[in-house]
């Protein structure tokens, strides 16, 4: 990626959330079962999105009794003082009378990409873009359902999200560092609308910002690694808490949480790999999760959980 960077040659790359099986293809070498849309940096074919029949789209997910395993453990962990956030994904088996491939093309999301019939992600999460000497990203930390009474207050003033989003940005803030010179915070805890096919979310995000020195522009692989993988999705402070996460999720979240994006020539962009469907044996699994403090209520995290496992798809009259 740095050596692309370097001689301005466009190209998509996907990371895994362990960064040991990393994508990076030029853009003329992208293979022809890889479909990607980063905010309209894009080989997704020119015309509409297909019509189809309405979708259905039906989750399963897993008992509360089995999540509250995790729950415990990272609240455990917390207390002991070894973490102040851990973020803890579960896998909700899905079923769905739409390809991986049409769930690309139908969805409307700011960050897409479908991979050789293994994976969809449909992200609403910005990680990091940079152009020239300045660098962004754009943490996301706070859900709740658009329709419940005065929803956009609640969650920004809920005590729970106000002190999980507080300390994603500032582990957000001290990853950026390790790449920028000046870093500040450019706006905090502003709301995002995502629609899906059943319902609307909201989300609470901010943006962060720095410069970058002359001596890393346009050094793309050697920023991912200093800040990889996604505070977000793991939690502060970041060495421990990924060992909690994986003790207590006891799976490979494999791209899951990873990155994916691009670089035009001009501006490389990024998303965090949420929102994310993936083949397993005959079936299809939703991966999503939440970030779990010392003040969350164990109900609220769940139904977090299962809010998150959607479709972007404008509302039909599908089944759900």
């Amino acid at each position: 990626m740095d050596r692309l960077g370097a001689q301005q040659v466009p190209f998509v790359f996907v990371i895994d959330y362990k960064c040991r099986k990393p994508l990076i293809w030029e853009v003329g070498d992208v293979p022809p079962g890889v479909l990607y849309d980063f905010s309209g940096f894009t080989n997704q074919p020119a015309e509409a999105s297909p019509a189809g029949p309405a979708p259905v789209f039906r989750k399963y997910p897993m008992p509360f009794d089995e999540y509250m395993k995790s729950f415990e453990l990272a609240q455990k962990n917390i207390r002991r003082g070894e973490s102040f956030l851990v973020n803890i994904s579960a896998r909700t088996p899905v079923e769905t009378n739409l390809s991986l491939k049409e769930i690309f093309l139908r969805s409307s999301a700011a960050y897409k990409l479908c991979l050789e019939d293994q994976f969809v992600c449909f992200s609403p999460e910005t990680f990091v873009r940079i152009c020239r000497d300045e660098i962004a990203t754009y943490p996301m930390k706070g859900t709740i359902d658009a329709s419940l009474p005065d929803a956009a207050r609640s969650v920004l003033q809920n005590p729970k999200e106000a002190a999980e989003h507080a300390t994603i940005v500032d582990l957000l803030r001290n990853d950026i560092s390790r790449a920028a010179s000046k870093v500040w915070v450019e706006k905090y805890r502003y709301i995002d609308t995502i629609r899906t096919l059943s319902n609307t979310l909201l989300q609470v995000s901010s943006e962060i910002r720095g410069k970058i020195p002359a001596s890393l522009q346009n050094a793309f692989g050697s920023i991912l690694y200093e800040m990889l993988p996604a505070g977000s999705v793991t939690g502060a402070p970041k060495p421990r808490t990924i060992q909690i996460i994986e003790e207590a999720e006891g799976y490979d979240r494999g791209y899951y949480t990873g990155v994916m994006g691009c670089f035009d020539g001009v501006r490389f962009e990024s998303a965090v790999m949420i929102r994310f469907i993936e083949r397993i044996g005959g079936g299809l699994v939703f991966k999503s999760g939440g970030g779990i403090t010392g003040l969350s209520d164990a109900g609220a995290e769940y139904q977090e959980m299962i809010d998150k496992v959607y479709l972007p798809i404008p509302a039909s009259p599908a089944e759900y």
